[in-house]
């Protein structure tokens, strides 16, 4: 089969890690068959500097006419220390998300035995914890208008928004996703404080008779900040607003022992977004130290869920965890030798 490949490799150690995907992208096509056109476009600092637009109309085609997109990193410092500027990385994400109707992220959280120690959790706590958090990822308070600052600059204000049918797609979503697992879901909003959590909840209360088989618990966003450090395997399935989802996903993902080992895929209307759930990591651009597990595994997700490819996404998988097993890792999770960023995606795909 022919597949064509969105490639967006982004800012900071985007190119490197994107690279190491590729490889086994092509390790993968020569073991069972299949050819992939990847096709490299600009996005985040990267294309500000280039065409003066975070997300140029050329990069959206792209991704448009793409089967998938294969996503590296957004983010420079050049911006991060001026919060004056009026062009920013971070919209070419924002972008991104909205004009590909990207409106649900999906983010696995799963430990591996040979990294239970890495974790700042117990490892009776994090052994087996395996779950998904659900978010929400084109409505809330990072796109609600109106937004902005007073005329003095002493007011500055954000709106979340949620309109009844982005929560019923992303809640029906997450069901699905239960269904296919352990069959709990696990609400996750601020219905006693905020007027769109308590829109969020009434709607999930509406939808959960369709689904009898799926036990359906609610929890305050505070509360499930804790119950994550403190039970994490108590989670199957976690659906959750925008902004919850962001912070959320993220805590969650220290449990495993490095940031550098979660998938995430982004998916909606249009096509689907495969990447890292870590940052640019700019300290590290251009070093070969940065940790590839997590773009590779999102080229596996990218198998599994947009090109229905499953036994090639296992390949991945297991070439993964034998190198973990085996210590071909690099810096942020080594116990001996560290190896190469490059060294990691070249073991990998001759595993394959």
């Amino acid at each position: 089969m022919n597949y064509k490949i969105a490639v967006l490799p982004g800012d900071g150690i985007g190119p490197e890690i994107i690279q190491q995907a590729i490889k086994v992208l092509k390790a993968v096509g020569t073991k069972f068959n299949h050819r992939f056109e990847f096709s490299e476009a600009p996005v985040g600092a990267a294309a500000i500097k280039s065409t003066g637009s975070p997300y140029p109309d050329e990069t959206h085609k792209l991704c448009m006419e793409s089967d998938a997109v294969l996503f590296g990193a957004i983010g420079d410092p050049k911006y991060d220390n001026d919060p004056k500027a009026k062009v920013r990385p971070e919209q070419g994400l924002l972008a991104m998300r909205k004009k590909l109707g990207l409106y649900a992220n999906i983010r696995p959280v799963t430990t591996f035995k040979s990294l239970i120690h890495k974790s700042p959790l117990r490892p009776d706590l994090v052994e087996g914890a395996d779950f998904v958090v659900v978010r929400e990822l084109t409505g809330g308070i990072y796109f609600g208008e109106p937004r902005g600052r007073s005329e003095d600059g002493l007011t500055a204000y954000d709106t979340c928004v949620y309109h009844k049918e982005e929560v019923q797609r992303i809640v029906k979503l997450g069901f699905e996703y239960a269904s296919r697992r352990n069959r709990r879901l696990t609400v996750v909003d601020k219905a006693n404080v905020l007027a769109t959590s308590r829109l969020w909840r009434e709607t999930v209360q509406e939808m959960a008779p369709e689904y009898k088989d799926i036990e359906v618990d609610y929890m305050f966003v505070d509360n499930a900040a804790m119950q994550i450090i403190q039970w994490p395997k108590k989670f199957d399935v976690m659906v959750t607003e925008n902004m919850f989802g962001d912070i959320l996903s993220d805590e969650a993902s220290v449990i495993t022992g490095s940031l550098g080992l979660l998938p995430s895929a982004s998916v909606g209307i249009h096509t689907s977004v495969f990447e890292p759930i870590h940052g640019s990591y700019p300290q590290a651009a251009g070093k070969d130290i940065a940790n590839p597990l997590a773009t590779v595994l999102s080229a596996a997700m990218l198998l599994e869920v947009s090109l229905k490819l499953t036994a090639e996404a296992e390949a991945i998988r297991q070439a993964v965890s034998r190198s973990m097993d085996a210590g071909i890792v690099t810096e942020d999770i080594s116990e001996g030798k560290a190896f190469r960023t490059s060294e990691v995606g070249d073991w990998l795909a001759g595993h394959l």
